[in-house]
């Protein structure tokens, strides 16, 4: 049964205000729950008060926001996707969805480690020092180096997909590929590398919505 006028509008309407929402809220909730997570991690990774007392706190608060903000970012891979529609290409969509899906497997991995470090702290005044040590970096290896890297393969073909397409202005694109291109590249363990990924999100959620009430209001 072909859609009526009426569903097509809004289909159109809403659309892009649901990746929008979508976006902004995981853009928020991972760059809080990243800040939290690395601010509470200290220079000496066996330090006692690493996972314990106020860095504790706000590691279990950190844990609480990442699988919302994983939930977030899986529903504006879907509405980008219904948004790019009959354009969109089988090979840059299967490599954009399953890098998506790597991209949250390997954040909710690395919050699970610290969950787990948590539990050993919270039900043993002796954590073993080797414990500690390994959890912390699979956590910054996981994080810092693969999840990232899966986010720039993410962006750019999010970013080819556009530029075929036409669904976005060039130098939203271009600018894309460049910030694919310092996470792929990039390693270091720095939060503000990790931000890159949420920050890009959330331009492109604000110019989706932006875009979005201007077209769905012909009269402005």
């Amino acid at each position: 049964m072909a859609e009526t006028h009426h569903e097509r509008q809004f289909r159109h309407l809403t659309t892009p205000r649901s990746a929008a929402v979508a976006g902004i809220l995981f853009a928020v909730l991972f760059a809080v729950s990243l800040v939290l997570l690395r601010i509470s991690l200290p220079s000496d990774p066996l330090s006692e008060g690493a996972w314990t007392g106020p860095s504790g706190s706000r590691i279990k608060f950190a844990l609480v926001l990442e699988p919302f903000a994983g939930i977030a970012f899986l529903w504006f891979i879907g509405v980008i996707r219904d948004r790019i529609g009959q354009f969109e290409d089988r090979f840059f969509s299967t490599v954009l969805f399953g890098s998506g899906l790597l991209f949250v497997a390997m954040v909710f991995a690395s919050m699970g480690v610290a969950g787990g470090i948590l539990a050993i702290a919270r039900h043993s005044s002796d954590v073993p020092d080797d414990i500690v040590y390994f959890g912390r970096e699979v956590m910054l290896q996981l994080n810092g180096v693969y999840a990232v890297r899966m986010a720039g393969v993410f962006m750019i073909c999010l970013g080819t997909i556009w530029l075929r397409t036409g669904l976005m202005p060039r130098w939203l694109v271009l600018t894309t590929y460049l910030l694919a291109l310092f996470l792929l590249i990039v390693v270091s363990y720095s939060v503000w590398v990790g931000l890159v990924f949420p920050a890009w999100v959330l331009l492109i959620s604000v110019y989706i919505l932006a875009t979005g009430r201007h077209e769905s209001n012909p009269s402005t």
